[in-house]
C-alpha cells in the first residue's frame, strides 16, 4: 500500500474526534428538544411531575425553553461549546432532582450529564473564546 492510499485510508484522529463530538450533540439534541416541547406545550405528565416537584409551573415553562434552545445550541457550531456546559447545569439540577426530590432513577439525566460535560470539556477552547470570539456586523472583533 503506498503512502497515499494510507492516508485516504482512515481519516486522522481528529477528524474522527470532531466527528464523534458531533454524534454525542446530536443525541443530546434528540433526547432535549422533545423532553422541552413537551414541558412547554403543558403535556399532563411534565405538568405533574413539577407539581410533585413543588417548584412551580414557571420551572417547568423555563427548563423546557432551556433544553428547546440546549437542543438548537447543540447544532450550531459556534454554540455548541456553551449549549454543551449548559446541558451539563441542567442534568445537574435534573440529577439531583431526581434522588432528593422525586425518588426516581437518576440514569438518564445522570447519562446526560456526562456526556454533555465529556462535550463541553472537548469544546473548552470555544467555550473560553466564545464571548471574546464575537464579531461586530462590520466583521471587526469585539
Amino acid at each position: 500500500m503506498s503512502h497515499a492510499q494510507s492516508a485516504t485510508a482512515a481519516p486522522p484522529a481528529r477528524t474522527r474526534m470532531r466527528a464523534a463530538l458531533w454524534v454525542a450533540q446530536a443525541i443530546l439534541a434528540v433526547q432535549l428538544a422533545p423532553a422541552g416541547i413537551l414541558k412547554v406545550t403543558s403535556d399532563p405528565a411534565m405538568v405533574e411531575l413539577f407539581t410533585t416537584i413543588g417548584a412551580g409551573q414557571w420551572l417547568r415553562y423555563t427548563v423546557g425553553i432551556l433544553e428547546i434552545a440546549a437542543a438548537i445550541g447543540l447544532l450550531v457550531p459556534r454554540l455548541c461549546g456553551p449549549a454543551a456546559l449548559g446541558v451539563a447545569a441542567l442534568m445537574t439540577g435534573a440529577t439531583l432532582t431526581n434522588i432528593f426530590l422525586i425518588a426516581a432513577p437518576p440514569w438518564l439525566p445522570l447519562g446526560l450529564l456526562m456526556v454533555g460535560a465529556l462535550v463541553a470539556w472537548a469544546r473548552r477552547t470555544e467555550i473560553k473564546a466564545f464571548p471574546l470570539g464575537a464579531v461586530s456586523p462590520d466583521g471587526k472583533q469585539l
